[in-house]
């Protein structure tokens, strides 16, 4: 089947956040993450199906949702999971926060690496525990982790949980198996139960393989939490559905409790079918999306490239949200987010919300049609190359 990526779908007056979140006029929306393509059409069929039934009561979730998700995991991850591990939610900022109400305490060090997404900071601090960053390294236009202070900081006694992100977002790497293996034993060595948000698993760039956390070893999975979702490889983020994975029981007990106790527990009819259409029967339009988001990548790599050479563009192995080196401009991030919104009606995200690590970069979302890209793309060189 072709899929047509590059039609543009109108989601001004849709109540979105992305598009509706400001009264200006002609504003390009770059910045949150949430694609402006259809979903896939196994997945319209299956909601129009569902909503021709007419009755929206509480969802019971079948063997159908558990069989979909451990498939998919099995054949695009090679990650073996059992039903029983699998605890349903909202969403993974919400799976995120009940993992922390679960396994921490207030007061305790949670451990990150910054520039991270953002919602990991009020997560931690929402459950009365503190932020600690282990920062990445920036050199030669890539991230690595600082392995000796990853050490010193997970040796913290009060340091009980790492959360990873993986695939990172904002800096956009998949994470090697080396690296994981350095970060995972580490923590094993000191007690620290990692926490892996894996939401962008499904998006590596052509190529690329991601490598869940738990399917290393099978202390990795004993000693780890695993989120997931098809929100961000389907767009369907505002079906609002999640999964937590947890091979431990103690462990998934407590993160049970933690779910019903924040009332994130349920999920509704609309997520159910979603699911289970996106996991069963949306291969095929997830690799023509991937294909789609790569020439998107390369498209804004050669404008950067040709136009604006001072600001370096990282290399993009997984997600659909560039992060650019803006440092030559002599700006804060907050300045260069605002300077383009308030000249150029382009919206992009400052490098500062995913924490001081991120200050002088900012982040764009390249998931939308080329159209756009390219028109986004020549607004930032209209406010920016005259201060380079």
């Amino acid at each position: 089947m072709i899929y047509n990526f590059d039609e543009i779908v109108p989601r001004r007056n849709t109540h979105s956040v992305k598009w509706d979140s400001t009264s200006v006029e002609g504003v390009l929306p770059m910045w949150v993450a949430d694609m402006d393509f259809r979903t896939a059409p196994a997945i319209i069929a299956a909601l129009e199906r569902r909503v021709r039934h007419g009755v929206f009561g509480y969802a019971r979730v079948p063997d159908a949702y558990y069989d979909a998700t451990t498939g998919w995991f099995a054949r695009r991850h090679a990650f073996t999971i059992r039903r029983e591990w699998i605890l349903y939610t909202s969403g993974v900022v919400p799976a995120v926060s009940a993992v922390i109400k679960a396994l921490a305490v207030p007061g305790d060090k949670v451990l990150i690496q910054e520039p991270v997404y953002n919602c990991f900071f009020s997560s931690i601090r929402n459950n009365g525990c503190e932020v600690l960053s282990n920062d990445l390294v920036y050199c030669n236009g890539t991230y690595s982790v600082d392995f000796a202070d990853f050490e010193a900081k997970a040796a913290d006694p009060k340091v009980t949980l790492f959360l990873l992100c993986s695939p990172h977002n904002p800096a956009g790497r998949l994470w090697t198996r080396e690296e994981l293996q350095q970060m995972g034993e580490i923590c094993l060595r000191h007690g620290v139960t990692v926490v892996s948000d894996e939401i962008h698993c499904d998006l590596a760039a052509p190529g690329g393989v991601h490598i869940p956390f738990g399917s290393i070893s099978e202390e990795f999975l004993q000693h780890s939490v695993t989120c997931t979702a098809p929100s961000k490889t389907f767009n369907i983020a505002g079906l609002q559905v999640a999964n937590i994975i947890a091979a431990d029981e103690q462990m998934r007990r407590k993160i049970d409790k933690a779910l019903n106790v924040n009332e994130v527990c349920d999920i509704n009819v609309f997520a159910v079918e979603s699911l289970i259409a996106a996991y069963n029967e949306g291969e095929e339009w997830l690799e023509a999306l991937k294909v789609y988001l790569h020439d998107n990548y390369l498209c804004l790599l050669s404008f950067f490239q040709e136009h604006l050479p001072q600001l370096p563009v990282l290399p993009l192995e997984a997600t659909y949200l560039v992060w650019v080196d803006c440092r030559a401009l002599g700006l804060s991030s907050e300045e260069i987010a605002r300077r383009l919104l308030d000249e150029e009606h382009v919206w992009v995200n400052e490098g500062t919300i995913y924490g001081k690590a991120g200050e002088g970069f900012i982040r764009i979302n390249i998931a939308c049609p080329r159209k756009l890209l390219v028109k986004g793309l020549e607004g930032l060189e209209r406010e920016l190359k005259g201060r380079l």
